[in-house]
């Protein structure tokens, strides 16, 4: 087989050893050269580089749908991330050898799925305009009719494959492809995105998450779901970061928690498993959250006495496990004297309960 996963891109990284694995920039119409050895979603008359604001990833989907003809198997990934099989070792980056066996049983490679805490239409709503999903819908109906029933069942269920990854045979990926554009091309002509922030303006690339997996069950595919291993921090992710160390150095708890609703506004993606890896961007919401406590009870808060972020998400972060423990039945005795320290008060206490869903302490 001849396979090539191509990594879409925005800025530069780390690119695996593999040679399978190819740099895509996306959006190069827009941005300019990130690396003289990267390929360009813009090589080519027939490109849509330009509405890489409105289409993410897939105007290098696109790219390759009409670029790339010398290829027996193409597959899409992105630059922080990538496919990754479990072996007795751990985890390890998805090689050809890997896609060779797999494609042997299943006709595509996709992610595993992600399991939503509402149905796929309620959740749409949250951070988009519900219109644009409705209008989806009705392009399916007008255009794939055979699609459908599948649309309105999976559009009410709680499952969903993410970021459009995926591995299969270049004819297969052509058909999906000529299939996903016509309908997404016919929605862009009937919705207005005039006003949209960065975020709500990709509502194509997030459309069509969705429409991979109605896709895949119409066609009756064979997927093999595989788990997506996510590399490196988000540079926004950091940037926030730094932003609030800023503000609790300061002491500013207000300016922490406007700025933070600021750009939870702008990027509600930001305490994605995907983006906060670490988690440390919803630890901050907590220290936010406990200087408000701790003001409005006790008059004064734990940024009094210590205002390095580093050492607070560290703080915070053995104060969540120790309350863990201790409702489990598993306390230490290092947890005891964190419980007893005095930078712990009530309200932080009773805060971190909160955040690890406790109600009673035992």
């Amino acid at each position: 087989m001849n396979i090539k996963i191509f990594v879409m891109t925005h800025k530069l990284f780390e690119r695996p050893k593999d040679s399978m694995y190819v740099p895509l920039q996306v959006g190069h119409a827009l941005r300019g050269t990130l690396d003289e050895t990267y390929l360009r979603d813009d090589d080519g008359e027939d490109n849509i580089s330009e509405q890489n604001p409105y289409f993410s990833e897939l105007t290098g989907m696109y790219w390759i749908w009409k670029q790339c003809k010398d290829t027996d198997y193409v597959g899409v990934c992105h630059y922080r991330r990538f496919p990754v099989m479990r072996d007795r070792a751990g985890e390890r980056l998805m090689t050809e050898w890997d896609c060779e066996r797999i494609l042997q049983e299943y006709d595509l490679i996709t992610t595993e799925k992600l399991t939503l805490h509402s149905n796929y239409y309620d959740g749409f709503g949250v951070d988009h305009n519900l219109y644009d999903l409705q209008v989806t819908e009705q392009v399916v109906k007008e255009k794939y009719p055979e699609y459908h029933n599948c649309f309105e069942r999976l559009v009410h269920s709680n499952q969903v494959y993410f970021g459009n990854i995926c591995v299969m045979p270049k004819p297969l990926y052509d058909k999906y492809c000529e299939w996903l554009f016509d309908i997404l091309f016919e929605v862009r002509s009937r919705i207005d995105v005039t006003g949209y922030d960065e975020y709500r303006k990709r509502v194509f690339g997030f459309l069509s998450e969705f429409l991979q997996m109605v896709w895949i069950q119409v066609n009756h595919l064979r997927p093999y779901e595989c788990r997506i291993a996510i590399i490196g921090e988000k540079f926004e992710t950091g940037e926030v970061k730094r932003a609030l160390a800023d503000f609790f150095a300061r002491g500013d708890v207000q300016g922490a928690k406007e700025y933070f609703l600021e750009c939870f506004e702008k990027r509600p993606d930001i305490l994605m498993e995907a983006s906060d890896i670490t988690g440390e961007l919803r630890i901050c919401m907590q220290i936010i959250s406990t200087c408000e406590f701790e003001m409005s009870s006790l008059g004064s808060c734990i940024l009094d006495k210590e205002k390095d972020i580093r050492k607070l998400i560290s703080l915070f972060k053995a104060l969540n496990m120790a309350v863990l423990r201790k409702e489990n039945g598993a306390e230490t005795e290092a947890d005891r004297k964190l419980l007893e320290n005095g930078m712990i008060t009530k309200p932080a206490l009773e805060v971190a309960m909160r955040v690890m869903g406790i109600t009673e302490m035992k």
